[in-house]
């Protein structure tokens, strides 16, 4: 188990030093992962918009890196970059949608 661990380790400060983009960019997916977990489980709007927020900054990220410094697996990550932003404009319009913030927008909007 300690070797497992020591392992573990070891990965992601070697991916921390070598690559720190790719490194938030694993963070950032993980975080919205666990948050759109725990949406579904106390369905708190909060977490949606966290998970959703995380998801669009991982993907843009990804992007940006992919057109400076494109990888071997190109088209993974651009795929992986156009289904985080799916879910993170999904997610933001769904709450938009149950909160009805669009018509609260369109208020505002007639009253400036």
């Amino acid at each position: 188990m300690m070797s497992f661990c020591l392992y573990w380790w070891r990965s992601i400060v070697f991916t921390f030093q070598y690559n720190p983009p790719e490194f938030m960019e694993q963070l950032m997916v993980m975080l919205a992962i666990a948050l759109a977990i725990t949406w579904g489980i106390t369905n708190h709007w909060q977490y949606l918009v966290l998970s959703s927020s995380y998801a669009i900054g991982a993907s843009i990220s990804i992007w940006v890196r992919e057109a400076i410094v494109p990888s071997p697996q190109t088209r993974i990550a651009k795929t992986l970059g156009l289904i985080l932003l799916i879910y993170g404009l999904y997610g933001l319009l769904d709450i938009a949608q149950e909160y009805q913030l669009t018509s609260l927008a369109k208020r505002l909007l007639l009253n400036l």
